[in-house]
């Protein structure tokens, strides 16, 4: 019972933080990443599709992401879903690809971006101290049902929290690579 409770518990907080890297891929920093236009909503045949079902996105060089549609016809969609996006980039149709040219940040939008990860890193921390709070809520449960006793109730909260500092502190320690990439010029 009480290693079941703990478990999920870490489970829950070892996936929070696998999103919030995922997500922070999707950031843009000082290079391009094709992270950055996955998900970048395209008009596609009449219905709304993420770039990435629709082309390989790559990025042979560290200021240029290429574009290569899957369908020849659908390079002008995907031009139009980029600009729409408004990422700050410029995109340029050479052939069958597409080329999308990434600048380099301005020290105000590299502050913005740190404060946009800053939020994110706060949210994380929530879902992480939520994620505790629901497990102390299952022990103490188990524990006012006769379930386990008081020892192993307190034993269960010490190893929760013990999960929760650990996790925290890898949230921190990704958040912190990710600034010093996105403040490096």
């Amino acid at each position: 019972m009480l290693k079941e409770i703990v478990s999920d518990a870490e489970h829950k907080m070892k996936r929070t933080v696998e999103v919030f890297e995922r997500d922070l891929t999707g950031m843009r920093a000082g290079r391009a990443h094709p992270a950055l236009l996955e998900k970048v909503p395209v008009e596609y045949y009449g219905s709304i599709t993420p770039l990435q079902h629709l082309a390989t996105i790559s990025a042979p060089e560290p200021r240029v992401l290429v574009v290569q549609p899957f369908d020849k016809t659908a390079a002008n969609a995907i031009e139009k879903g980029i600009q729409k996006a408004d990422l700050g980039v410029s995109v340029r149709v050479d052939g069958q690809i597409l080329r999308v040219n990434v600048p380099p940040l301005t020290e105000e939008r590299r502050r913005d971006l740190v404060k946009q990860l800053k939020r994110q890193l706060e949210e994380q921390r929530v879902a992480i101290r939520n994620i505790r709070r629901e497990a102390v809520e299952q022990l103490r449960a188990h524990q006012k049902d006769h379930q386990i006793s008081e020892d192993e109730e307190r034993r269960g909260q010490t190893d929760v929290q013990k999960l929760t500092d650990k996790y925290i502190k890898a949230l921190d320690e990704v958040a912190e690579a990710r600034e010093h990439d996105i403040m490096m010029p």
